[in-house]
């Protein structure tokens, strides 16, 4: 039987960590894990006509994942990442290649015949790439799972962004202090976590809302009515960068694979955590991951 495929629009770039560069954003970080976890992974971004982006190019090839990798005459992007406790910050400049992503006939074929697709906000933020990953959007099959993996970065979003976005979604995924934020965009005051969420999905008609606490707890609901929610295993953090991308990219694969709702959110949920463990967002995953994260408690 033949994989699904599942691909990323958005940006690819290094996390210049205090351990040094590593290969990312969050879209490339998504399709990773969902090629590691069975399906037919491609990144779709661009990249610039310089060393960095030499050796972008060169990691994609060497990750597992398929890609479309424009390049054009913008510098390759890095992105800043402080660690505080584990927990990452961002530094992320404008004006780079994937800022400059653009629609060709190539890009729309692929998209055609994929059975997931993953967006989110950032790579939004310039007209030309905006327009790109919408005119995408528009081509995506009608039975695509179409994941808004939200990813506010800084002042790069808005209101009308993300009401934009949620208009091709069939999965939605954010964070608490996410939620605690559209809340008040939305004005959705005075409802539970529950509550605020089956708004979204009724509103924007999704398949699924995926709520994730960090080190706390994950919760999926899925339009049906069913419900996971699970609570974060306990591993030794060396950093969080990706975790949330491992779990959506996770997901993914695994319901496109055919597991259940409970097993596509444990399976996410212990990729998540294995990759707390690890530098970067593209860990070379253990033969097991049940195996891996025995000890950690639920």
């Amino acid at each position: 039987m033949s994989k699904p495929i599942v691909l990323s629009l958005g940006e690819l770039l290094w996390d210049m960590l205090p351990t040094g560069k590593r290969a990312g954003g969050a879209p490339v970080n998504f399709v990773y894990h969902a090629a590691m976890n069975g399906a037919e992974g491609y990144a779709i971004s661009a990249v610039g006509q310089d060393p960095l982006g030499d050796e972008l190019v060169k990691a994609i090839e060497q990750s597992g994942v398929k890609s479309i990798i424009q390049r054009n005459a913008w510098p390759t992007s890095t992105v800043e990442v402080s660690l505080k406790s584990g927990i990452p910050e961002y530094t992320i400049v404008k004006g780079v290649a994937w800022d400059h992503l653009l629609l060709t006939r190539e890009l729309i074929d692929l998209v055609e015949k994929s059975d997931a697709i993953c967006f989110g906000t950032l790579a939004l933020r310039s007209p030309e790439t905006h327009d790109t990953i919408i005119e995408l959007l528009k081509h995506a099959r009608p039975d695509a799972l179409k994941f808004f993996d939200i990813n506010l970065r800084g002042d790069h979003y808005s209101k009308e962004l993300i009401q934009e976005l949620l208009g091709y979604a069939t999965v939605f995924k954010l964070n608490d202090a996410e939620l605690l934020l559209l809340r008040d965009m939305f004005n959705i005051r005075g409802a539970s976590d529950d509550e605020a969420c089956r708004w979204f999905i009724t509103t924007f008609n999704l398949d699924y809302m995926v709520l994730t606490g960090g080190a706390t707890f994950s919760t999926i609901i899925a339009r049906s009515g069913e419900t996971s929610t699970l609570a974060t295993p306990r591993v030794e953090v060396t950093d969080t960068v990706g975790a949330g991308d491992s779990f959506s990219g996770t997901f993914t694969a695994k319901i496109l694979t055919g597991a259940s709702l409970q097993e596509a959110h444990r399976a996410s949920v212990n990729t998540a955590a294995f990759v707390c463990t690890q530098d970067g967002a593209w860990p070379v995953y253990p033969k097991t991951m049940t195996d891996y994260l025995s000890l950690a408690q639920e």
